[in-house]
C-alpha cells in the first residue's frame, strides 16, 4: 500500500514546492474552480448518497467549501509569515521569531454524513500550510467518493495530493504507515483505533469525533422566542443530513412547565420544514445504510422506550426513511440517552429546575457542542464556568461550525484538536521557535570555573531584570579591574 505514491508524495514534499506561496494560492484557487464547474455533479452525488436537497448540498457542503477556501486565500501569506517573538532583556542582544512550517505528508480520513465538506475543509488548511496529502474518503458515500476520486486529480497537483478509495480494510492499511500527521472525522469507537495505531509512530492526532450535544431550554415567555427556539432547534436535530451530524442536537433539557408547549411548537415546525406524516416527508435526508437504520431503529424497540414517542416514530425500511421523532422522558439508562443517536430522533427530558441541566450535562461525557435557550446572563455564565465541551452556542444550533474565525472541535472524548480558518493552518503545521544571538557582549558569569558571585549572578538572572544584571556585571567587571590593578 506503501507504494509508489506515498515516496513520490515525500519527494514532492521534500522539494519544497508546496511552502511557496503561489503553490498554496493556485491550489486553493483550483478546489473553487472545482467546486464551479461541477456543482450540479455534487447536487447529484449528494442526492444519490443521502438524498440530500440541493439547497441542503450547497448550505452545508459547497458553500462551506467556497467559504473556507476564499477565506484562506484572503489571509494565507499572513499566517505564513514568521512572527516576532517578545525576548527579554536577559538575552539582549537577540532576536526571536516564530516561523510556522508544514508538518510533512498529512492523512485525512473523511466520513459519510458530509463527504464533500469534510472532505475538503481539512484539504484547505493541509493545503494553506504548505503539506502533501491523502485523503481517504469513505465507502459509504460511494458517489461522492467516487466524484472526488476521479475529479481532484483534475483539478489539484497529483504529485502532492492523493485521493485513496476503499473500505475498513485500506483504511487500516493506511493507519499502519507513518505520516506526519493524522487528521480524523468519525466516531468515538473509530477514533480509538486511530489515536492507537498513530501512537506507534508517534504521529500526532486531531480527532473530530462526537457524543451527546444537549440543548437547554430556559423559561421564555414571550411566544415569540418560544416560536424561534423550536425553529432552530429543530433545523438544528433534523435539518443537517436527518440528525446524522456530530453537532446535532441529541436531547433537549426543559423544566416540566414548559415541556408540552415546547413539544406543541416543535410540531408545527416540523409539519411546516419536513411534513406532517411519513409519507408527505420532504427536505429530509436517508438513513446512509440499513446498519445504520437498524441501529436507529432498536433504540426505541423497547415498549418502554417506545411509550414515550409523543411526536412521530414512523418507518420507511424499504428507501430508509425514519420520520422526526420526539420522545418525552425515555429511561434515563435506555440506550437511546446513554449512546450518541446520530439520527432523527429527540428525546426531551424534563427537571424540577432548569439549574439541574448544569448536573445532568456533567453526569455524560464531554460533549462536542452545547446549545442554551437563554436571557439569562447569570445562567449563562454558570453554563460556561460549570460545564465542559467542544463550544457553547447561546440562543442558536450550529452557526459555529461555519465561523472561520471561531475554533471547531471537541474536548475529553468528543475530541480533541481544533481547525477552521488559521486553525486549520495552525492544525497541519509546526511553529518553529528561532533564536538569533549576537557576538557582542557575553556572559561570563554563565560558564565554569564556578565561583560564588557567578552563582549569586546566576540566582538573580532569574528574578530580576536585565538593567541589574547589567550594573551587576559591570561591578563584577570593575572589581576584577580594580583587583588586577592593586596586584600589580
Amino acid at each position: 500500500m506503501e507504494g509508489l505514491w506515498s515516496e513520490e508524495l515525500r519527494k514532492t514534499f521534500r522539494s519544497g514546492r508546496t511552502r511557496s506561496v503561489e503553490w498554496r494560492k493556485s491550489q486553493l484557487r483550483a478546489i473553487l474552480k472545482m467546486l464551479e464547474d461541477h456543482q450540479n455533479h455534487i447536487f447529484n452525488a449528494l442526492l444519490q448518497d443521502l438524498s440530500k436537497h440541493p439547497i441542503e448540498v450547497y448550505r452545508d457542503e459547497i458553500g462551506v467549501v467556497k467559504k473556507s477556501a476564499n477565506y484562506s486565500l484572503s489571509n494565507v501569506e499572513k499566517w505564513m509569515a514568521p512572527k516576532k517573538g517578545q525576548i527579554p532583556l536577559l538575552f539582549f542582544p537577540s532576536r526571536g521569531e516564530v516561523l510556522p512550517e508544514p508538518l510533512g505528508v498529512v492523512l485525512i480520513l473523511v466520513p459519510w454524513n458530509f463527504p464533500i465538506s469534510l472532505a475538503l475543509d481539512p484539504v484547505i488548511g493541509a493545503i494553506s500550510a504548505g503539506n502533501t496529502i491523502v485523503l481517504k474518503l469513505s465507502e459509504l458515500a460511494p458517489a461522492c467518493s467516487a466524484f472526488l476520486a476521479s475529479t481532484i486529480p483534475l483539478y489539484l497537483d497529483h504529485t502532492a495530493i492523493k485521493v485513496i478509495e476503499g473500505g475498513p480494510d485500506i483504511a487500516e492499511q493506511l493507519l499502519q504507515q507513518r505520516w506526519d500527521k493524522i487528521f480524523f472525522t468519525g466516531s468515538p469507537r473509530v477514533g480509538r483505533i486511530v489515536m492507537s495505531e498513530a501512537a506507534k509512530h508517534l504521529t500526532p492526532v486531531t480527532l473530530e469525533l462526537g457524543g451527546k450535544c444537549p440543548a437547554i431550554l430556559d423559561s421564555l415567555s414571550d411566544p415569540s422566542d418560544i416560536e424561534v427556539a423550536a425553529k432552530r432547534i429543530a433545523g438544528g436535530k433534523w435539518g443537517p443530513c436527518s440528525g446524522q451530524a456530530c453537532i446535532a442536537v441529541d436531547y433537549v433539557l426543559v423544566e416540566h412547565e414548559f415541556a408540552s408547549i415546547l413539544i406543541e411548537s416543535l410540531k408545527k415546525t416540523i409539519s411546516r420544514f419536513y411534513g406532517g406524516s411519513l409519507e408527505n416527508l420532504k427536505n429530509l435526508s436517508r438513513i446512509v445504510n440499513k446498519h445504520h437504520f437498524d441501529r436507529l431503529r432498536n433504540l426505541f424497540k423497547d415498549p418502554i422506550v417506545a411509550a414515550s414517542i409523543v411526536y412521530g416514530g414512523s418507518l420507511d425500511e424499504k428507501n430508509l426513511i425514519i420520520e422526526p421523532t420526539i420522545l418525552l422522558n425515555p429511561p434515563l439508562d435506555a440506550e437511546i440517552m446513554t449512546e450518541e443517536i446520530f439520527g432523527p430522533l429527540l428525546p426531551i427530558i424534563t427537571l424540577t429546575n432548569i439549574q439541574q441541566s448544569i448536573e445532568f450535562i456533567n453526569s455524560k461525557p464531554k460533549p462536542l457542542a452545547l446549545y442554551a435557550f437563554t436571557k439569562n446572563e447569570t445562567f449563562k455564565k454558570q453554563i460556561l464556568t460549570e460545564t465542559s465541551s467542544g463550544s457553547v452556542t447561546f440562543n442558536d444550533v450550529m452557526p459555529q461550525f461555519l465561523c472561520d474565525t471561531l475554533p471547531f472541535g471537541g474536548v475529553g472524548q468528543s475530541g480533541f484538536g481544533r481547525y477552521h480558518g488559521k486553525y486549520s493552518f495552525d492544525t497541519f503545521s509546526h511553529e518553529k521557535a528561532v533564536l538569533h544571538r549576537s557576538y557582542f557582549l557575553e556572559l561570563e558569569p554563565r560558564y565554569p570555573p564556578w565561583n560564588d558571585f557567578k552563582m549569586e549572578f546566576i540566582r538573580l538572572a532569574y528574578k530580576f531584570d536585565y538593567l541589574g544584571l547589567l550594573l551587576l556585571l559591570l561591578g563584577f567587571q570593575l572589581r576584577r579591574t580594580f583587583t588586577s590593578n592593586h596586584l600589580h
